[in-house]
C-alpha cells in the first residue's frame, strides 16, 4: 500500500453473535444504514458504511455462526475491487482490533488471497484494496501463506508455452536459491545415465527436455520429509490423444509440482523442524515420431517393468520413479501430489482432492487437519482386491486396466508398487483448479490439500523453535 493513504476506513469482522452488542455502541445514521440494507453478521454479508458527505468510513464483513478463516475477508474485498479507482488508490483499510491474533492472521491471509489476480499479460491492470497490517497479526506467517498460495495459482495459470520444462525447472531453482537451498537438476538423456527411464520416456518426444528437480533443505538431525510432486507441464495424452474438450486445461497438469513448491515454500519459509527433500518429475506428453506408445514394455528406476495400455496415464510413470528415489533415501514421510485421474473428479468433484495412504492412522489426523482449516480432503482406499487388474502377461505391472472403474485407487495401487512399505506414504490427487470462481478463489489455478498438509506436518513435527 501507498506509504500515506489520503484516508483510512475501518473494517469490522462480525458475527451473527457478536453484531448485536456492536450495533449497541453505534450511532443513529449507522444503525439506519444497516437496518436499510438488512445487515445482520451473516455469513457473505457486506456492508460500506457512509458518513454525511457520502464518503465511505467504514466496511463490514459477517461471517454468521462461522470461526474466522481467511476466506472470511474475501467476500468484502470483492466488494472493494468494484469502489472507483480513485477509492481504491487513495485509501488504506485498517482492522479493529478487538480480534485474536490467529484471527487477524487469518484475516491478512484472505485479504492476501482475494486480492490475486492473473493478469501478468493484460495491458491493463486494476488496483487493489490496500490493507494496514494490525499489529496483532503474525506478519512473517501471513506472508508465507500467501506467497506460497499465490506461488501455485502462478504456476498453474502460466500457459505452457510459457511455462515448458525448462522454466519450470527454472523456478524451481529460484525458489532453492531464496531458501539457500541445495538445487540439482538431471536433464534430457542424463536420466537414462542416473536410472530415471520412466521420466524420460514420457518426455522424450518433446522439444522441451524432460527433467528432474531436486531441493534439499534444513538441518541433518531433523526428520527427513520427501515431497514429490507430477510436473507434466502439458498432457495431450499422448498417442492416445485427450478429446478436445479436455486438452484446453492440460496446461494444469503440472498442478502437483506446483503443489509441492508451494508446500515447501511454506515450509522453508516458516522454518519447520524437518529435512526437507523436494522431488519434482517434470515432462511434456507430446506426439511425436520418438513418442512412447501403448503397448511398449519400459523398465523403472526401482527395476519393475511396466507395460503402456495407455500413454494417457503417464503422470503415474514419471511420480514413480521419483517416488524410488525419494524410498532410497529413508523419509520419515513421504507425500506426493499428482493430478492424476479424473476418476477422483466423478467420485468427490472439483473441490475435494482424494487422498490415500498406506498408514490408516494417518487418514483420519489429515482429514481433521483439512476441514479445520478451510481445506477439504478426503481419503480413499488402497483396496488391495483391485491391484490384480494392473497385471501384465509380459511385464511386471501394467500403467492402466480396462476396467474402467475406481481409476483414483488404481492410480495409487500403482505407486503404492514403488513406496518402500517401511516409508509413511500420502498420495494425493488432486485437480490444482478453481472451476466456477468464489471469493478469495478466483477461477484458475487453485490449492487443493496443501494448506491440509502443511497443517498436518506442522502438527506432526511442531513449528520451528
Amino acid at each position: 500500500m501507498s506509504e500515506s493513504p489520503e484516508s483510512i476506513v475501518s473494517v469490522a469482522v462480525l458475527s451473527k453473535k457478536s453484531f448485536p452488542d456492536w450495533l449497541d455502541a453505534q450511532n443513529a445514521s449507522v444503525k439506519t444504514q444497516l437496518s436499510q440494507g438488512k445487515f445482520e453478521g451473516k455469513k457473505g454479508q457486506v456492508a460500506l458504511l457512509r458518513d454525511t458527505d457520502g464518503q465511505v468510513m467504514a466496511a463490514l464483513c459477517g461471517t454468521g455462526e462461522d470461526a474466522i478463516t481467511p476466506y472470511s475477508i474475501c467476500p468484502l474485498v470483492d466488494v472493494l475491487k468494484k469502489c472507483s479507482h480513485d477509492f481504491i488508490e487513495d485509501t488504506g483499510f485498517s482492522f479493529e482490533e478487538e480480534l485474536s491474533g490467529e484471527e487477524m492472521t487469518n484475516l491478512c491471509i484472505g485479504w492476501g488471497w482475494a486480492n490475486y489476480k492473473f493478469d501478468a499479460y493484460k495491458k491493463n491492470k486494476s488496483p487493489v484494496p490496500k490493507l494496514i497490517w494490525p499489529e496483532a497479526a503474525d506478519e512473517e506467517r501471513a506472508e508465507a501463506f500467501i506467497n506460497a498460495i499465490c506461488l501455485v495459482r502462478n504456476l498453474v495459470n502460466t500457459p505452457a508455452n510459457i511455462l515448458n520444462t525448462n522454466e519450470l525447472a527454472g523456478v524451481a531453482e529460484d525458489i532453492a536459491k531464496t531458501f539457500d537451498a541445495d538445487f540439482r537438476k538431471i536433464v534430457g538423456k542424463d536420466l537414462l545415465d542416473e536410472n530415471y527411464p520412466m521420466i524420460y520416456e514420457v518426455g522424450k518426444a518433446s522439444e522441451n527436455p524432460p527433467q528432474l528437480v531436486e531441493i534439499n533443505w534444513g538441518d541433518n538431525s531433523n526428520p527427513r520429509l520427501s515431497l514429490v510432486g507430477k510436473g507434466v507441464v502439458f498432457d495431450t495424452g499422448g498417442l492416445n490423444l485427450k478429446p478436445p474438450q479436455w486438452m484446453g486445461l492440460m496446461k494444469k497438469d503440472m498442478g502437483g509440482s506446483a503443489h509441492v513448491l508451494g508446500l515447501a515454500w511454506l515450509i522453508m519459509s516458516l522454518n519447520l523442524p524437518v529435512r526437507l527433500q523436494v522431488l519434482v518429475s517434470i515432462a511434456e506428453n507430446s506426439v511425436s515420431d520418438n513418442a512412447f506408445r501403448p503397448g511398449d514394455v519400459i523398465q523403472s528406476r526401482k527395476g519393475l517393468s511396466v507395460e503402456i495400455i495407455d500413454t494417457d496415464a503417464e503422470g503415474r510413470l514419471v511420480v514413480a520413479d521419483a517416488i524410488a528415489k525419494a524410498c532410497e533415501d529413508k523419509p520419515d514421510l513421504l507425500i506426493d501430489f499428482c493430478t492424476l485421474t479424473g476418476a477422483a473428479r466423478v467420485a468427490l468433484g472439483f473441490d475435494i482432492p482424494a487422498f490415500f495412504s498406506n498408514r490408516d492412522e494417518m487418514l483420519d489426523p489429515i482429514k481433521d487437519a483439512g476441514m479445520g482449516n478451510s481445506d477439504p480432503v478426503w481419503p480413499l482406499p488402497l483396496w488391495d482386491g483391485y491391484d490384480r487388474e494392473m497385471d501384465s502377461p509380459i511385464a511386471d505391472v501394467a500403467n492402466d486396466t480396462s476396467m474402467g472403474r475406481a481409476g483414483a485407487i488404481q492410480g495409487g495401487l500403482f505407486l503404492k508398487r514403488f513406496v518402500d512399505p517401511s516409508v509413511d506414504w500420502v498420495h494425493f490427487d488432486c485437480y490444482a483448479w478453481e472451476q466456477y470462481g468464489r471469493a478469495g478463489r478466483p477461477k484458475g489455478g487453485a490449492d487443493t490439500g496443501l494448506r491440509a498438509m502443511f497443517h498436518y506436518i506442522e502438527s506432526r513435527y511442531g513449528k520451528a523453535s
